[in-house]
């Protein structure tokens, strides 16, 4: 197997292991841990073919990884915000308690 062949099956696992997550868990935050897990999936992705593509002069598949995180930061923490309020009103995580919240 080639490298860029171990990095995209390594990446499609990471990828279906985060969407497994975020199918069947209940709890916001292991959600929340399941999309950081198909992000990071993602950046497997942009590094390996950036790494293993053709020859490039300009970093784009660095710069894509470098965007990529602050975005996830960002939804982190705007994610955990969200998560901590509704906690703070319910006292649970689970979102099926979240249908007491519409007005």
């Amino acid at each position: 197997m080639t490298p860029l062949s171990l990095l995209l099956t390594l990446s499609s696992l990471l990828f279906t292991l985060g969407l497994f997550a975020v199918l069947t868990r209940r709890n916001a935050i292991l959600i929340l841990v399941g999309i950081e897990l198909m992000l990071n999936a993602a950046n497997i992705n942009f590094i390996a073919f950036w790494r293993y593509g053709p020859p490039d002069p300009e970093l784009t598949g660095p710069m894509f990884v470098l965007f990529s995180i602050a975005i996830a930061a960002a939804e982190a923490a705007v994610g955990l915000a969200i998560i901590l309020m509704v906690f703070r009103h319910t006292r649970s995580t689970d979102l099926n308690k979240l249908d007491s919240l519409h007005g």
